[in-house]
């Protein structure tokens, strides 16, 4: 059974932020699977989101936009607001990382970090809620990571990031709740996506990131504040909330394993 067949979003409108690809597009497909038009952001080619979207019979906007830039977010929202009269679920999916050690890393990659993951976001939010608040209702999603619960080494930006996100979704949340605006995070595994790529984990013990976004947007409406695809990651992701530190040095540790395994095999 797919999103559609299970709620409806019929006459929502959805942004998305890097939607062209990966996690960011499946949530997009998800959305308009359900009924929902979408507003496609982001700074590659969205032919493929485009063809989906359109072929779903439902409305669609690229906005081809760098969320790190402090005048995309003002941009986004005038030119939805513009084109669709409204908007009603903002999920922020863009993001980047750097694979390298804390003491090693210079400003200027914490700040392109940071720039897209945290503030990008969080200025989104800002030039949304004065709509959202008026309109009485609406939904904003955070897309986070297990890192930036338990960490994890060679990704402090990224992690740091996520971390922060964790806190502000719960301050918006607090902050919001009388304007019927709810606040949640998305929480997928590790997926096959540009930003992973640099993890040394094998591929095949990656998710695929289509179906991680149609799971995530197949579970927009759920009443939880945070939001996994399926059942055996909310189960993980409750682990890891109680034992963070265990999980970061666990999962660093079967890295460095992997890593040390694929080097002795190419020696062979």
């Amino acid at each position: 059974m797919n999103a559609l067949e299970k709620f409806s979003l019929k006459g929502k409108t959805a942004i998305v932020t890097g939607a062209t690809r990966g996690l960011g597009q499946g949530i997009a497909i998800g959305l308009a699977e359900a009924g929902a038009d979408i507003v496609c952001v982001g700074r590659s080619d969205d032919s493929e989101t485009r063809s989906k979207v359109e072929g779903l019979g439902r409305q669609y906007l690229n906005l081809r936009l760098d969320v790190g830039e402090e005048s995309a977010p003002e941009q986004i929202v005038c030119k939805t607001v513009e084109h669709f009269g409204k908007l009603d679920i903002l999920v922020n999916a863009a993001g980047i990382t750097r694979r390298v050690m804390a003491i090693d890393i210079d400003r200027k990659d914490w700040q392109d970090v940071l720039d897209v993951n945290y503030f990008g976001a969080l200025r989104l939010v800002k030039s949304v809620l004065p709509y959202m608040r008026k309109a009485g209702k609406g939904r904003m999603i955070f897309t986070s990571s297990g890192v930036g619960v338990t960490g994890f080494e060679n990704i402090s930006p990224y992690a740091a990031s996520k971390g922060a996100i964790e806190s502000l979704a719960k301050c918006l949340q607090i902050e919001n709740e009388e304007y019927g605006i709810t606040f949640h995070l998305f929480h997928p595994p590790l997926t096959n996506t540009k930003s992973a790529s640099g993890i040394s984990v094998p591929i095949e013990f990656k998710a695929e990131a289509k179906k991680v976004g149609y799971g995530l947007a197949d579970r927009i409406w759920k009443k939880k504040f945070v939001i996994c695809h399926s059942a055996i990651q909310t189960a993980q992701m409750k682990f890891s909330y109680r034992h963070p530190l265990f999980i970061g040095k666990m999962m660093t540790k079967a890295t460095k394993r992997v890593v040390e395994v694929e080097k002795s095999e190419d020696l062979q």
